[in-house]
C-alpha cells in the first residue's frame, strides 16, 4: 500500500506543482510530506484514488478513511463497496443480493415500501456479511432432500426426505431426530457449529383450527429435535416462500409441483394467504412419471426402473404451446439408458406434461393446472386484501417437474383464455429461477443476509419461552 501511495503521491504532485514555475519556487522550502500534512492529500484526482482503494481491497482501503476528509468520503462511496461485494458474490447472483438486502434484511413480517426504496449503504453491509457465519441449508421437499452450505454455489448432496424416514405410524420426533441425524451426518458436521435454514413442504394446506394445529405440531417437534441435537438458531419457512423469494419476489402465486400433489400458494408480503386459499391438484411428479411410463410400455418400451422413466422425463419431455399442433409434427428424440441401449421416443415427449392441462388423459378427474390457478386469482381478486390487485398477477413456478421446457408459456396462454381481461393484463409467469434447486436457493438467500441471523432466526430459549413463535408457514 505504502508503494501505491508514494507513486500517487508524485503524480499529483506533478499535476498540482508544475503549472507554476512561482509557485513551485515558493513552496521549495516545503517537503511533500509537510505539504500532505496541509492538506495536500486532498489534491488527489477522485478517479485515482478510487482505482487505488480498489486495489489495496476493503480492509487497507477501511483504513485509508483515516487519511483525510476527502478521502474518507470516497471510501465510504456505494459505488465502491458494491464493486467489492460483486467480487465476492456470483455474477448472476447479483440482483438476488441487493433484493434480499433491499427486501429481507429486517425480518419478517416483511418490511414495504410506499414509494422508492430505501438507499442501502453498501460499506455497512460489506461489514456486516463478513462477519455472518453462515448456515445449513435443509431443504426438505415432498420428493426428496436437498442439503449444503449457504456460502456455496448449489446444494452438497441430496437424500430421501423425511416423510421416508422411518415407519409412516412411528413417533413424529423419532423420524426427525433419524433425518436430520442422517443429514448432519452426511455433511460431516456438528449441529451445533452454525444455524440451520429450513425449506418445508408446504403442508396442512387448510386455514381450520385443525390444519393450524397439525402444523403447529409438525413445527414444534422439528425446532425440538433440532435444538436437542444443539443447533444455535433455526429459521424454518416454507418452500414456496422461499421459491418466490429466489425469484426476487415477495408477493405472488407460487405454483409448486410436488411429489404426490401440485399446491398453488398465494403469498402477500411473504406470508402465506391461507384464508384467501391454497388450491391443491392431486397430480404431481409422480403421476407423470408414471403416465409417461405407461406411454412407453404402449409402444413397447420398458424400464425396469421407475428412476430411468423419470430420467427419461427430465432429458426430453416438455410441453406443448398447441397440443394438437404438435401431433402432427416430427418430434422424435433418442435416448440411452443405463445399458447403452437406444430408445427413440416421440409423441410421449409432450403427451406427458399434456395431463397437467388435461388430466383426463391419464384417467384422472381433478381439476387441471390453468382451472387451479385461475381460480386461485379470482379468490385473491375477492379477497381485495390491498389497494393493489396485480400483487397476485406474478406466477412463479417451483419443483423439478416445473423445469418441463414450455411450461411456463402454456401456463400463461391458458391462464389468459380463462380469465377475464381485468384478471388476465398484467399476468407473467416465472420458470423455476434456478431449477430443481429453487427453494433451495431461496433459503441460500436468508442464510447470507448480512443481518443473519438475527431476525430470521428462533434460538433455543426464544423456543422454550415463546411455545407459539409464528412463522410464515
Amino acid at each position: 500500500m505504502t508503494t501505491l501511495i508514494r507513486k500517487a503521491w508524485e503524480l499529483v504532485s506533478s499535476r498540482t506543482f508544475s503549472s507554476s514555475e512561482s509557485t513551485s519556487s515558493s513552496s521549495s522550502s516545503s517537503s511533500p510530506s509537510a505539504t500532505a500534512g496541509s492538506g495536500a492529500f486532498n489534491r488527489l484526482p477522485t478517479d485515482l484514488m478510487m482505482k487505488i482503494v480498489r486495489l489495496v481491497g476493503p480492509k487497507e482501503a477501511a483504513k485509508l478513511s483515516v487519511v483525510c476528509r476527502a478521502w474518507r468520503c470516497v471510501v465510504s462511496e456505494n459505488e465502491l463497496w458494491i464493486f467489492f461485494l460483486q467480487k465476492q458474490e456470483e455474477e448472476t447472483y447479483w440482483e438476488s443480493f441487493v433484493f434480499s438486502e433491499t427486501h429481507l434484511r429486517f425480518g419478517y413480517p416483511l418490511q414495504t415500501f410506499s414509494g422508492e426504496s430505501p438507499q442501502l449503504s453498501y460499506m455497512g453491509i460489506y461489514s456486516q456479511r463478513v462477519q455472518v457465519p453462515g448456515s445449513a441449508i435443509i431443504d426438505g421437499g415432498s420428493g426428496y432432500c436437498k442439503f449444503g452450505w449457504s456460502k456455496y454455489a448449489c446444494p452438497s448432496g441430496r437424500s430421501a426426505t423425511f416423510l421416508e424416514f422411518g415407519n409412516v405410524e412411528s413417533p413424529m420426533y423419532s423420524r426427525l431426530h433419524h433425518f436430520f441425524g442422517t443429514i448432519y451426518s452426511r455433511m460431516q458436521v456438528k449441529p451445533s457449529s452454525q444455524p440451520v435454514v429450513l425449506s418445508i413442504p408446504i403442508c396442512h394446506y387448510d386455514d381450520t383450527e385443525s390444519a393450524k394445529a397439525s402444523r403447529r405440531q409438525l413445527k414444534e417437534a422439528m425446532y425440538r429435535v433440532l435444538f436437542d441435537m444443539n443447533v444455535p438458531a433455526v429459521c424454518a419457512i416454507n418452500q414456496a416462500t422461499l421459491a418466490l423469494y429466489a425469484a426476487r419476489k415477495t408477493s405472488g402465486i407460487v405454483v409448486n409441483i410436488g411429489f404426490q400433489v401440485t399446491s398453488i400458494v398465494p403469498i402477500l408480503n411473504g406470508k402465506v394467504m391461507r384464508k384467501v386459499g391454497v388450491e391443491v391438484m392431486g397430480l404431481g411428479a409422480l403421476k407423470l412419471t408414471g403416465f409417461l411410463r405407461e406411454l412407453l410400455h404402449r409402444n413397447n418400451i420398458n424400464f425396469d426402473s421407475l428412476y430411468t422413466v423419470r430420467t427419461v422425463k427430465e432429458k426430453l419431455c416438455y410441453v406443448a404451446e398447441d397440443y394438437e399442433a404438435e401431433l402432427s409434427k416430427n418430434t422424435q428424440a433418442s435416448f440411452v439408458s443405463g445399458g447403452e441401449e437406444c430408445f427413440t421416443v416421440s409423441k410421449e415427449r409432450f403427451q406427458t406434461g399434456e395431463i397437467l392441462f388435461q388430466p383426463q388423459l391419464a384417467g384422472l378427474g381433478t381439476r387441471s393446472l390453468h382451472q387451479a390457478v385461475a381460480l386461485c386469482m379470482e379468490h385473491c381478486h375477492s379477497a381485495e386484501l390491498t389497494g393493489d390487485n396485480a400483487w397476485f398477477k406474478t406466477v412463479v413456478l417451483s419443483g423439478g417437474t416445473a423445469c418441463l421446457p414450455g411450461l411456463a408459456g402454456r401456463l400463461e396462454k391458458e391462464l389468459h383464455g380463462v380469465l377475464p381481461p381485468y384478471l388476465s393484463d398484467g399476468i407473467t409467469v416465472i420458470p423455476p429461477p434456478y431449477g430443481a434447486d429453487t427453494a433451495w436457493f431461496g433459503a441460500k438467500i436468508i442464510g447470507n443476509l448480512s443481518t443473519f441471523p438475527g431476525p430470521w432466526c428462533v434460538t433455543k430459549k426464544q423456543f422454550r419461552y415463546k411455545s407459539r413463535i409464528k412463522l410464515m408457514w
